[in-house]
């Protein structure tokens, strides 16, 4: 599949739709806490996205997925699927994925939450995981390559003594929720394809407390840790603009 280089009509587009996805893990904050399941995030969610936004939640259906957001708590490193016997406890570290269509364009976001207070190593982990894409994120320019992302992110992640997940990584996206390139979070600075102007696409780094190694549980879709040590993400979609990027899912409140 070639990388498509979108026009910055079609850039608008994906800013309102990564607006929305911002705006819905926004929404979220104050309800990610002990005792809540998140099954109930999840038609939070989707309420809001259908009756308010007036758009679509693009994971429902997508390849078999049932839900509306991922829900990976703890050592799910992704993909985990709501559930109504999930229930949050205190110090549990939350990842919340969301992707949201409008007029035909994805928004595709995550972040990390806390349920009542974390344990200093928890917070540790989320915090290095934000750097890590945030210093990513930071190399992207035209001219650049995607190694040089993979480059930042694999270097500030492994002097903090965790590790990057391999086998599943960030990738194109627009009119497609999943199209080329490849978005490796790690790799050697120069390698790999040149970035230039229009090029949108995801950054979400997957960290590991422990070892990078991943198991797939029965259900197709929840990835967790091998040694079941906990695990942290961040994402956010990216254009490449003139002289540097721009962050198109960015937080409503900086």
């Amino acid at each position: 599949m070639p990388v498509t280089v979108k026009t910055p009509e079609q850039i608008e587009k994906m800013r309102v739709a990564g607006r929305l996805a911002a705006e819905v893990l926004e929404m979220l904050i104050p309800h990610v806490k002990p005792g809540v399941t998140t099954e109930q995030l999840d038609e939070l969610a989707y309420d809001h996205i259908v009756n308010v936004q007036k758009a679509v939640p693009a994971n429902v259906g997508y390849k078999g997925f049932p839900k509306t957001l991922c829900t990976s708590v703890n050592h799910v490193i992704c993909h985990g699927i709501p559930n109504p016997g999930k229930q949050l406890k205190d110090g549990d570290i939350v990842n919340i994925d969301v992707t949201v269509i409008k007029d035909g364009w994805h928004g595709d976001t995550s972040r990390m939450y806390f349920a009542g207070e974390p344990s200093v190593l928890a917070k540790r982990l989320v915090e290095t995981t934000l750097e890590a894409m945030l210093l990513g994120i930071g190399k992207v320019r035209p001219g650049a390559t995607l190694g040089d992302i993979g480059h930042a992110i694999q270097s500030h992640v492994e002097a903090q003594g965790y590790s990057v997940v391999r086998e599943y990584c960030g990738h194109g996206i627009g009119q497609i929720y999943h199209e080329d390139p490849q978005v490796l979070h790690y790799g050697h600075a120069g390698a790999g394809l040149k970035l230039v102007k229009g090029m949108t696409f995801t950054v979400e780094p997957m960290v590991n407390a422990g070892k990078p190694y991943t198991r797939l549980l029965p259900d197709g879709w929840t990835v967790v840790t091998k040694d079941h040590s906990l695990s942290a993400q961040w994402e956010h979609t990216i254009a490449v603009t003139d002289d540097g990027y721009e962050i198109l899912t960015a937080w409503p409140n900086g």
